[in-house]
């Protein structure tokens, strides 16, 4: 398929991403919560071009962030030196990381902690983890084990947590495993999976962005550890109400140099990397590099166009619905209608379509996309209404947080051990930039609108979006478990010598 059939192709998913919130902004806007005609024309123009930013970054991952990752994956294990294996993949994790566009939203709205320091922390947890990834796959541990022993660890750090970092420390988790993050990620474990010639290697590849959601979040409760934080530094989002198109011209291109420059820098460092690499190990042909170099090139200016549409465009929307519905005399219509917007918010996550096409990939259609982003979409829709009730009512974000993940890892031991992965996986696909940047500025309006707590009240919208999936979609592999079994007690039951061998059906 040629690249304009493919912009065609990515087009259209976009476009049917984003249209339904679109659709709900205006309805709401006409109903229950006007919106300033600034503020509306300012959503729309960024709704514009999140669908050309979706529909360019979408190709540039498919032309050039998966092949990238599965040529550094695929070479490195031809080494077999595991120790180079492993520096790659610290390496890599932190530069990948310091790229997601997802972690530059949410730093810019946690204010208490300098932006740098946040990315920095965030960074080394994913590199560590990935690093424990990548062993994992070579010495074949179960992943739940690895799970349930570090997710155990974290629900005891927590409590000795100071408040203001506990939700932040969970929201960090969910947004390092984004459009930037995923498509290499999961490329990369494809490929060092090759290493392994059993049945199971392809499917212990799925894993990898579980393990990365682990490390951000202990790396956080460590820096909270030694870094005092006030959540009196909080302040609610500026809402920009521009009087005219000129006036909303000049607010979306203050953003052009700004994030020109901030996407440019993200991007730089995994492809001088790639290209290094490439130069010393790989040697791809000219075509091949010509290709990805134009996927990067792609990619690069969907971020742009992306960011800057999340940013002027959905971000001060989010934040003026949040605080209308919240000072609205029945302010509870907040919760199914906060419900609604998570669930078609995942529709417009970048990441979420890289992960259905490597599920379907994978399992030759057995896991289909769609089943996927329907589990997907009801676990964020109801992780967004309960925010919603929990930030109206002050409730500590524990509450939801403890007995959720207690759920999820007992479903682990549970359902099929490839849900499992895909599950811990979706987690933290599903909190993408979208959900950084429309639904926690709402979740903050409605917490300005409240009298709450920015800190501790707002912050955990995104831990939840990423900790429900892990339920629907272990959920969606218990019944995939029982429909296996009744299909095997229906054959055994019309015909109780099938899954006998023919010599044994002749002794009997």
């Amino acid at each position: 398929m040629d690249l304009r059939k493919k912009l065609g192709e990515k087009f259209r998913e976009a476009l049917s991403a984003v249209l339904p919130i679109v659709a709900l902004v205006l309805l709401l806007s006409l109903t229950a919560a006007p919106i300033p005609s600034g503020v509306l024309l300012g959503f729309l123009l960024g709704a514009a071009l999140l669908i050309v930013g979706m529909m360019l970054f979408s190709v540039g991952a498919e032309v050039a962030m998966t092949p990238m990752g599965e040529h550094v994956g695929s070479r490195v294990t031809k080494t077999r030196n595991l120790r180079l294996i492993l520096i790659l993949g610290f390496l890599l994790g932190v530069l990948i990381t310091v790229s997601e566009p997802d972690l530059q939203v949410l730093a810019r709205q946690v204010q208490a902690i300098p932006n740098l320091i946040l990315i920095l922390s965030v960074a080394l947890g994913v590199g560590a983890f990935l690093v424990l990834a990548l062993v994992r796959i070579f010495y074949r541990i179960p992943l739940r084990l690895l799970l349930f022993g570090f997710y155990l660890l974290i629900l005891v750090l927590i409590f000795l947590t100071p408040e203001n970092f506990r939700a932040v420390a969970f929201d960090s988790g969910g947004v390092t495993t984004g459009p930037m993050t995923v498509p290499f990620i999961m490329a990369f474990g494809l490929g060092i999976a090759a290493i392994r010639s059993d049945a199971r290697a392809a499917e212990d590849s799925f894993g990898l962005v579980a393990l990365c959601s682990v490390g951000p979040i202990l790396a956080v409760i460590l820096l909270s550890m030694i870094f005092q934080a006030d959540g009196a530094d909080y302040t609610p989002i500026q809402v920009a109400n521009a009087a005219d198109s000129m006036e909303l011209r000049s607010l979306f291109g203050q953003g052009v140099p700004e994030y020109t420059r901030e996407m440019l820098v993200s991007i730089l460092p995994i492809t001088v990397f790639f290209f290094i690499f490439n130069f010393i190990f790989i040697r791809l042909d000219r075509e091949q590099l010509s290709r990805i170099g134009i996927g990067l090139l792609y990619t690069y200016v969907g971020l742009t166009v992306f960011m800057i549409g999340a940013n002027y465009g959905f971000m001060p929307a989010g934040a003026y619905l949040g605080q209308t519905l919240g000072a609205l005399p029945f302010s509870w219509v907040i919760i199914p209608i906060g419900a609604l917007i998570g669930y078609l918010v995942v529709k417009a996550e970048p990441a979420v379509y890289v992960l259905m096409r490597q599920v379907e990939d994978l399992t030759d259609g057995a896991i289909t996309g769609r089943s996927l982003q329907l589990s997907m979409c009801l676990g964020v829709g109801l992780s967004v209404g309960l925010s919603m009730l929990r930030v109206l009512q002050g409730i500590n974000v524990l509450w939801f947080i403890v007995p959720g993940y207690a759920l999820a890892l007992g479903m682990s031991f549970l359902c099929p051990k490839l849900f499992t992965a895909i599950a811990f996986d979706s987690g933290g696909v599903a909190s993408g930039p979208m959900t950084a940047a429309f639904l926690l500025p709402m979740a903050m309006g409605v917490c300005t609108a409240a009298g709450g707590n920015l800190a501790t009240d707002a912050f955990g919208v995104v831990a939840l979006v990423a900790m429900t999936p892990l339920i629907t979609i272990q959920g969606l592999g218990l019944v995939y478990r029982l429909k296996m079994l009744h299909r095997r007690q229906e054959r055994v039951t019309e015909d109780p010598f099938a899954d006998l061998p023919d010599d044994a059906v002749i002794d009997l």
